[in-house]
C-alpha cells in the first residue's frame, strides 16, 4: 500500500535586531513537499521524480542528486543505513518563500530535507537529532531551528572539537549545491552521521498583536556578499550596546501590550546593518526596521498601520529607483508532518 504525506516548513529571519546569529523567527510563508510512496515493487528501481512550483521553480534542480532537499533527505537516509530513496519516489514541492531575500529559503530546504529523510526512513528521530543532522548542511543554527521548532527562539551551535573534524567537513561535499559532473546515485554513499547534540536553542515568548511587514526588494542578496562586508574585530562599546539590546529585547517582544519604544530601542545594532546600509539603498532612509537575515528583505515590526508602514517604505525605496513588494505576516508554528 502506498503512503502519503505533507511536509510543511516556515519561512524565517535571523539576526533579528542586535541578535546577529543568535535569534530567529519563524513567519507564514511557506514550503511544502508532497510526496508519495508507492508500495514495494520487484521490479526495477525507477529514480524519484520531482515537481515544483511558486517562487524559484525555474531555478531549482529537478534532479534527486542534486536537488538540495532530497540531496539532505539522501543524507539523512545514509546516514541510517538506507542506501536509496524510495522506488518510484514522487514529490511536489510548492515554495512560498522568495530565494536570496533573507528570508530563510535554504534553510526551509535543509529542515524539509531532514524530514523528508525522517519520513521516507520511517526513522522517528527526535527534533534535538533531527536538528543536528540539519546543522551540519546549514552551519547557522539561527534560521533552521526557528524552522523546525517555530516561534521566536535564540540558539547556539557548539564548537566541534577534533574528533569532529571529518563529520563536520561533510555537508560542504556531500549535500550543499557544489556537485561534480558525475554526481548520482552512487556519490557519497558513506557519509559520516553528525555528532549528537550540536545546537542548543531556548523559544522566547512572543506578543500576539506584533507582525512582521516583510519589505522585499526586486534583488538578490548572497549571505556570502553580505558577510564579506562585515568587519573582522568590534570594538567593546558596540559589543556591550548589542548585548544590552539583545537581553532587553528577547523579553520585550513577549510583553503584552507590548511597549513600542522600548522595542525599538532594543532593535538597534551596531555588529551587521551599518556595514551593511551600502549594499541596500534607501536602508539608511528607513526606520524603525531590522535586516531579514543578511538581506535585502526589512522587517518592520509593528501592531497596526501596517499598509502605511510598508508604503512608507516602498516610497523611499522608489527614490532610489528599486521597487519592492510587501507582506505582513505572523509569527507561525514549527514544521509539520501530516499523514494522508
Amino acid at each position: 500500500m502506498s503512503r502519503n504525506f505533507t511536509i510543511k516548513v516556515p519561512a524565517t529571519s535571523a539576526n533579528i535586531g542586535p541578535g546577529f546569529d543568535v535569534v530567529g523567527l519563524s513567519l507564514s510563508l511557506h514550503l511544502t513537499l508532497t510526496a508519495t510512496v508507492p508500495a514495494a515493487s520487484e521490479q526495477a528501481y525507477i529514480t524519484p521524480a520531482i515537481t515544483y512550483s511558486g517562487e524559484g521553480a525555474d531555478e531549482v534542480p529537478l534532479d534527486a542528486y542534486k536537488n538540495l532537499t532530497t540531496r539532505v533527505a539522501l543524507y539523512v537516509l545514509r546516514c541510517n543505513g538506507i542506501r536509496s530513496f524510495p522506488s518510484e519516489l514522487k514529490i511536489h514541492a510548492h515554495n512560498e518563500i522568495p530565494f536570496g531575500r533573507g528570508l530563510g529559503s535554504s534553510g526551509a530546504a535543509v529542515i524539509a530535507g531532514v524530514l523528508l529523510g525522517n519520513e521516507l526512513g520511517q526513522l522517528k528521530l527526535p527534533n534535538e537529532r533531527l536538528l543536528d543532522f540539519a546543522l551540519m548542511v546549514e552551519r547557522h543554527p539561527d534560521n533552521v531551528t526557528a524552522a523546525l521548532i517555530g516561534g521566536f527562539v535564540g540558539s547556539y551551535l557548539r564548537e566541534l572539537d577534533e574528533a569532529d573534524t571529518a563529520a563536520a567537513s561533510v555537508p560542504l561535499s556531500e549535500v550543499l549545491p557544489e556537485y561534480p559532473e558525475d554526481a548520482g546515485e552512487d556519490w557519497g554513499l558513506n557519509p559520516p552521521p553528525p555528532p549528537s547534540g550540536i545546537g542548543h536553542y531556548v523559544r522566547f515568548g512572543w506578543s500576539e498583536p506584533i507582525r512582521a511587514i516583510a519589505i522585499i526588494p526586486r534583488f538578490e542578496l548572497s549571505t556570502a556578499k553580505a558577510r564579506e562586508v562585515l568587519p573582522l574585530q568590534y570594538s567593546r562599546k558596540d559589543l556591550v550596546f548589542n548585548l544590552q539590546r539583545l537581553a532587553v529585547l528577547t523579553t520585550a517582544l513577549a510583553q503584552n501590550p507590548p511597549d513600542p519604544d522600548l522595542i525599538y530601542e532594543a532593535m538597534k545594532d551596531r555588529i551587521h546593518q551599518p556595514y551593511r546600509k551600502t549594499l541596500i539603498p534607501g536602508l539608511p532612509e528607513v526606520t524603525r526596521i531590522c535586516l531579514s537575515g543578511a538581506g535585502p528583505t526589512i522587517l518592520a515590526l509593528a501592531t497596526g498601520n501596517f499598509e502605511g508602514i510598508a508604503e512608507d517604505a516602498r516610497r523611499i525605496f522608489k527614490t532610489q529607483g528599486i521597487e519592492v513588494d510587501w507582506k505582513v505576516l505572523t509569527v507561525a508554528g514549527g514544521s509539520e508532518v501530516t499523514e494522508h
